[in-house]
């Protein structure tokens, strides 16, 4: 195939193809007597796995795993893979087990008269998250501290410490458009809004089913291509 061929069939550019081509993501094309690019099935099935994993493990990890291919270190590849399966269901489990936290502050906060309030360096201690991510995103605007009247010094609720480890939950997450629309919700929703806070974690749990349900395709075209390289 010509480069303009293998583009329109996988709806990207020729520019993008040699863009891969020269960060070694796809083997270097084979050349036609008078110089022209000429692709095979091969690089059609390089560009079909790029596309069908990127989303669900980014870029980084599928260009690694590509040049994995390349130095016939399949197994490589195919253990970089597994670990991004494991991290993806342990943020799963820590999200449920947030999801049961909140609902159940919820309740106890109805039955309490007032929060008790924390340092940022207790609210570091609690969540296990550094002070300097907490502090960036109040400036930031999805956790707004309250303030001692008496210093300004920042002061945390519980109900602070369930937005910040929900915020957390997507520092892992590949960029894209649904993360992006994640932290507008949370930086939108108030922090005594525990009803609100949940919804957007039950919304960040469907996202990480769909993104489950592209890591299988992804996979399925990797292991396609492994076959392909073999043979």
């Amino acid at each position: 195939m010509r480069p303009k061929k293998l583009a329109e069939k996988f709806r990207i550019s020729a520019s993008t193809i040699r863009n891969y081509e020269a960060k070694g993501l796809i083997p270097p094309a084979e050349r036609s007597p008078n110089g022209f690019r000429i692709y095979t099935e091969l690089h059609a099935a390089y560009l079909s796995c790029i596309q069908a994993m990127a989303q669900p493990f980014g870029m980084e990890v599928t260009a690694e795993v590509l040049r994995c291919l390349h130095q016939d270190k399949p197994q490589y590849a195919m253990w970089i893979i597994r670990k991004k399966e494991i991290a993806l269901y342990e943020e799963k489990e820590k999200l449920e087990r947030l999801i049961e936290d909140i609902r159940s502050y919820s309740i106890e906060n109805k039955a309490s008269c007032a929060e008790e309030l924390f340092t940022i360096n207790e609210a570091s201690e609690l969540t296990q998250i550094p002070k300097s991510a907490i502090r960036y995103w109040d400036q930031a605007g999805y956790v707004m501290a309250d303030r001692d009247p008496t210093n300004r010094y920042r002061r945390y609720s519980g109900s602070h410490l369930l937005k910040i480890r929900l915020i957390q939950m997507l520092q892992s997450s590949v960029y894209s458009e649904d993360t992006v629309n994640f932290r507008q919700s949370i930086a939108a929703t108030k922090h005594t809004d525990l009803e609100g806070i949940v919804n957007v974690a039950e919304n960040i749990r469907g996202y990480l089913d769909r993104i489950l349900e592209s890591q299988m395709l992804g996979i399925s075209n990797l292991y396609e291509l492994i076959q392909f390289t073999k043979a």
